[in-house]
């Protein structure tokens, strides 16, 4: 059970380092921490993810909690269901975009509250560990059955308001962007790519994030007419976006552009990460929006939205959160807002993300480093002549320029990005802070 965990959820290797008893411990130890009565319970595609369900709705029932079973879905359909069955607790069984040996589980509480490693992983570990789990009740629990699909699907089409037909390249991935993507159907006319379910991934890993995995996405796009393009990641609670030319369209980007859209219709708070252009936040200003900035993860974006209310908020890996979904991801709620806005712009994407596309961005540079520690202490004296912000990590603002520096929570890296108002700046500092961070 070493290492599986982790800040945000908890994920191993199946038959390694997870497996179906350590799956039933889980289901004892998160029922005896939160005393839930009512748990939603959703799965991925991945072969082992089906035994996974089974053990760990053992351990449940057998502490008196009631499951429902989503079956396959998506995470955002989890969450979902969570929050409209009134449940006390969620657990969607996944390893995100992680290759096909991995599978996992990511745990929230009422209201699809999200648990991480600070507010009940290291706790339900602990239980696991030590057993120290409530006694098995006199009464099991039940299991019974919901169709989250029909539900969120008819949920995610009220945000609908394209005005012409509209024709878009979806990359699913063989993963639950196909579940999530049926949100799209009479919206959007959908040509998919990699549309058989297959948790071995037989195409490319299930990750935006990562360019390679685009290129056959950009490659159909350039040679047919597609208002845009959409890649889903392996859970379907990230989504990256290309433009109609076939050119990958940076994720804040997308932030600014929902945000510009969203603030026609309603004003209030939209949250950022702060790995974010700096045109995100003056896209937000304009538009008569409240902006405010979060640390990285989606545990702090969401506490942080709820706090404010906030109507959206956007995070540099894809992840797009919405105050209609319970304060969580859903990816084709972005695809659906995407849709609009060049309905009724009648522009192409590329055309609209212009304007915005304002400063040159380094993109996030990975330095293994012996003491992440001694290099942002060194980072904050060598550039304490700036606006300094350590929200999450190390952030420096100048008049021309900025970056951010913050530590990985699993590895010895140090991840910088920065941005600044010419490609040549650009450049020069980050040569600069690459140059100091792995010396």
């Amino acid at each position: 059970m070493a290492g599986i965990f982790k800040a945000y959820d908890i994920r191993g290797i199946y038959g390694k380092t997870i497996n179906e008893d350590i799956a039933f411990k889980i289901g004892r130890a998160f029922a005896t921490f939160l005393k839930c009565k009512k748990v939603v319970i959703g799965r991925d595609m991945r072969p082992h993810s089906e035994p996974l369900f089974l053990a760990i709705c053992r351990g449940l029932t057998m502490q008196g909690a009631d499951v429902i079973d989503l079956g396959m879905c998506s995470t955002p359909m989890s969450y979902h269901a969570n929050g409209m069955l009134g449940a006390d607790a969620g657990i969607m069984i996944t390893a995100s975009h992680n290759p096909g040996e991995w599978n996992g589980m990511k745990l929230s509480r009422k209201g699809a509250v999200p648990i991480s490693g600070t507010t009940g992983i290291q706790d339900i570990e602990k239980i696991v560990n030590n057993k120290t789990f409530d006694p098995e009740s006199k009464t099991p629990g039940t299991v019974s059955k919901y169709d989250v699909i029909a539900a969120y699907c008819a949920h995610v089409r009220k945000l609908a308001d394209v005005k012409y037909p509209l024709k878009i390249a979806v990359d699913m991935a063989n993963s639950m962007g196909i579940y999530e993507a049926r949100a799209l159907s009479g919206i959007v006319e959908i040509d998919p790519m990699f549309d058989i379910l297959d948790g071995t991934f037989p195409n490319h890993e299930a990750n935006p994030l990562n360019v390679e995995t685009l290129k056959a996405l950009q490659h159909k796009i350039r040679s047919g007419k597609y208002a845009f393009g959409a890649a889903f990641d392996g859970d379907a609670d990230r989504v990256g976006f290309i433009d109609e030319k076939g050119e990958i369209v940076a994720m804040d980007m997308i932030t600014a552009l929902i945000a510009q859209d969203i603030l026609t219709r309603e004003k209030g708070v939209i949250f950022y990460d702060l790995r974010s252009s700096w045109a995100v936040k003056e896209v937000i200003d304009q538009n008569g929006g409240t902006p405010m900035m979060s640390r990285v993860g989606h545990a702090f974006i969401k506490q942080q939205m709820r706090e404010n209310n906030a109507i959206f908020a956007g995070e540099l890996s894809g992840h797009y959160y919405f105050r209609d979904n319970y304060f969580t991801e859903s990816s084709s709620m972005a695809v659906i807002c995407v849709a609009n806005i060049v309905s009724k712009s009648k522009k192409p994407l590329s055309e609209l993300i212009k304007p915005i596309k304002r400063y040159f961005a380094s993109g996030e540079i990975n330095s293994e480093v012996k003491n992440t520690t001694t290099v942002l202490d060194i980072l904050k004296n060598k550039f304490n002549d700036g606006i300094m912000i350590e929200l999450d990590g190390v952030s420096v603002e100048y008049k021309d320029w900025w970056f951010n520096v913050r530590a990985s929570n699993t590895e010895p890296l140090i991840r910088l990005n920065l941005e600044a108002r010419t490609k040549d700046l650009m450049e020069q500092k980050r040569d600069e802070l690459i140059d100091i961070i792995r010396r």
